[in-house]
């Protein structure tokens, strides 16, 4: 159950990155709404987090979530703030992708 937890966690860590993001490109009201969901979807993520912590390795669990994240964010970069799809990019991100399923499966 804390897997699953930490997956949500990793999910709410791109959200976080996304209002981050939306606060960049917006002004006024709007850039406010913007940090307020940057701030409640790092509270979430942050909580969910600790509570995976609970019983998995902090190390293995601290790398999955800010791996999710990383993945996470890059694909939002691409997808919807239009950044660069470089080869490059994606070969990274496959061998980030790799490294996350192989912490995962070598952890007890």
């Amino acid at each position: 159950m804390n897997w699953v937890l930490l997956v949500i966690a990793g999910l709410f860590e791109v959200a976080f990155a996304f209002c981050l993001g939306k606060a960049k490109e917006t002004t006024g009201q709007p850039m406010y709404f913007w940090y307020i969901g940057f701030v409640l979807t790092l509270f979430v993520s942050m909580s969910l987090l600790v509570k995976a912590t609970q019983t998995l390795p902090i190390g293995t669990a601290y790398a999955v979530w800010t791996g999710i994240g990383a993945v996470g964010t890059v694909l939002v970069g691409i997808f919807i703030f239009k950044e660069p799809a470089t080869f490059m990019r994606i070969f990274f991100l496959i061998t980030l992708i790799t490294s996350i399923i192989g912490l995962k499966v070598l952890s007890h």
